[in-house]
């Protein structure tokens, strides 16, 4: 869909395994490593990004979603924003309701104006969640629950003000390892009963309470360094995820998932993968 489009969209996002309607993503065409924000950052800043490379991939993903039947909009990249492929943290649909990111790193501020202008254009209403800063890879769904990371880009106080306008949801807040940079870099729900989960990120009783609601899958350091638990679900238990994430691939499996292996080496090396290259905007 080209952003010369006037079609309407509507969105709805219930969870993080319905079935991917709709999404957003953004190509890598200036992707760099500029500022360290992560150790996965700090081991290939010498090597940087192979933007030709990135590109590649970034295509084979989007050409493995359109063959799944999903439809992916594509935002214009911007020369001024080199982590501008992360789509994820610029804003996050809950039910019914698109909100916008206010986005905590300098470098990152500014990508949300490109989401907005066209929630704009396509007559999509959001709300701004100025003044309060939180990333939408903090955010992760499943149903009435919101699990929201507290991290260096998700402030409590964003959190308590979704719970203010958010009245019918359950949201919980989740304290990690801030190294990690965003929740769903060591925390990812499949299903209604399976979660991945990078148990050394998260405190004791944190772990406690999610494998009360979870069946916890546990990745390796190795794989959550290559990005293991940021794998996309799609609906119909398949998952996008790395073939270099082999352990976590078996598991996965064996629970059942179709996995669709992808190779996304080049863009991992700036700590994100595919659920941060995505901002669905309809599931169902």
């Amino acid at each position: 869909m080209s952003m010369d489009s006037i079609e309407t969209i509507q969105t709805n996002c219930q969870s993080e395994y319905d079935i991917l309607r709709k999404v957003i993503v953004c190509e890598p065409q200036f992707m760099a490593i500029d500022e360290i924000i992560n150790d996965v950052q700090k081991q290939y800043q010498h090597d940087n990004i192979n933007i030709e490379r990135a590109l590649i991939q970034h295509h084979d993903f989007v050409a493995k979603m359109r063959d799944e039947g999903i439809d992916v909009i594509t935002l214009a990249a911007n020369a001024s924003f080199p982590e501008q492929v992360f789509t994820r943290d610029i804003g996050f649909t809950l039910g019914n309701q698109t909100f916008v990111s206010e986005m905590a790193s300098s470098i990152r501020q500014g990508e949300e104006t490109v989401l907005q202008k066209w929630l704009d254009k396509h007559h999509v209403p959001f709300q701004k969640l100025a003044q309060n800063h939180i990333e939408g890879g903090d955010v992760i769904i499943d149903g009435k629950t919101i699990f929201i990371g507290l991290s260096h880009r998700t402030s409590q106080s964003a959190i308590e003000h979704l719970k203010t306008d958010l009245p019918d949801y359950e949201i919980i807040m989740v304290p990690f390892d801030p190294k990690y940079l965003h929740l769903d870099c060591v925390f990812n729900i499949l299903s209604p009963t399976e979660a991945l989960i990078f148990p050394e990120a998260l405190e004791v009783r944190t772990l406690k309470f999610l494998a009360s609601r979870y069946k916890l899958i546990k990745v390796t350091k190795e794989e959550q360094f290559t990005m293991g638990t940021n794998v996309l679900s799609i609906g119909n238990k398949k998952v996008f995820s790395l073939p270099i994430n082999s352990q976590v691939n078996e598991e996965i499996r064996s629970h059942g998932y179709e996995v669709i292996e992808v190779d996304f080496s080049e863009i991992i090396k700036s700590g994100g993968s595919f659920r941060c290259c995505t901002m669905p905007i309809n599931r169902g």
